[in-house]
């Protein structure tokens, strides 16, 4: 056995791994309370997980990325999303509420400082609340970069992203005027919270339904059609985010910003077909960050549950828990 191993069965003794050990309902404030959920080893090495979205949701499926007999794994559902409450709520929803809603659950958690674990907009909310509180964050692991500018909504919302996928592109222009598909974003808005709701969930499967014909390198550019209920909330919180433009204070922000964060190491796994969030921004975000190494993982889209990109997940935390125990 190598000294990882030996590592392991160590903390394992001590402290054996359960699986969700805390689940809670947390008020954090403007009538939100947030579910937040914790698995694993309650004295390992915590690291917190920001889903995708915005409008996503936490999943048990997401622990499978980090050994439990070594890490003390925290799930939340952002404002809105998933078990949080009020379901679907964009009303004190922004990116800022999101990261004091991750100090609150630091706070409450008794936790000193933890692993900043995010793919997608998730990886935009982990740079985001890390170089917010630097000194809060071990180190970041992100996956599908998303930075949260205006050339890449404009990539996936204005005709980018539908030069190669035709079909689906087609599809989501469909149920706006020609005259209105100049701003595909506002168009959306208006109907995605017109008050009609047999409206609303139709304009929400079909935002919901571009995405996900793009998220796998195995997509044939079909979708399964969900809950109309749940496409109806993921697209008004998406949406409603990137109306806003994430409620940055100005488009590029967050490469502005990444001497804040250059001296925390950090894993970044990129899927070099990802069509949903392109490559570059992952590599201009490496550029900047001299404590970071860029796995650019072949044969792979964006989706979390690509075989490379879990491969590499797996490895990235494996690797970390191993530089970590003591």
């Amino acid at each position: 056995m190598d000294k990882f191993s030996d590592q392991k069965r160590a903390v394992h003794y001590l402290y054996p791994p359960v699986d969700t050990f805390d689940q809670r309902m947390l008020e954090v404030g403007q009538g939100h309370k947030v579910y937040v959920e914790q698995s694993g080893n309650p004295r390992g090495i915590p690291v917190v997980v920001c889903h995708g979205g915005p409008g996503g949701g936490s999943s048990p499926a997401m622990r499978r990325y980090f050994d439990p007999m070594v890490y003390r794994i925290i799930l939340f559902d952002q404002r809105g999303c998933g078990r949080s409450q009020p379901h679907a709520s964009c009303e004190d929803n922004t990116t800022w509420h999101l990261v004091s809603d991750m100090e609150e659950i630091r706070r409450q958690l008794q936790i000193e400082t933890w692993l900043v674990f995010g793919g997608s907009w998730g990886a935009t909310l982990s740079l985001i609340y890390a170089q917010t509180h630097p000194e809060r964050v071990m180190q970041i692991i992100l996956r599908g970069v998303f930075l949260m500018t205006a050339a890449e909504l404009d990539w996936f919302y204005g005709g980018g992203a539908g030069r190669f996928w035709p079909e689906p592109w087609a599809k989501f222009v469909a149920p706006i005027p020609e005259a209105e598909r100049g701003d595909l974003i506002a168009a959306y808005n208006k109907r995605l919270f017109s008050g009609n709701r047999s409206e609303e969930v139709r304009l929400g499967r079909s935002w919901s339904a571009w995405e996900n014909a793009l998220a796998s390198i195995h997509s044939n550019g079909t979708s399964i059609e969900g809950p109309g209920d749940y496409a109806r909330a993921f697209a008004r919180l998406e949406n409603h985010y990137f109306t806003h433009r994430g409620f940055l204070d100005f488009d590029g922000q967050i490469l502005a910003n990444m001497g804040r964060i250059s001296h925390i190491p950090g894993t970044i796994v990129q899927g070099r077909y990802d069509m949903i969030c392109p490559p570059v921004s992952a590599w201009k975000l490496n550029e900047l960050w001299p404590n970071a190494e860029l796995i650019m993982v072949r044969n792979a889209g964006h989706a979390l549950s690509e075989p490379g990109i879990s491969a590499e997940l797996v490895l990235a935390m494996d690797r970390i828990a191993e530089e970590l125990l003591p």
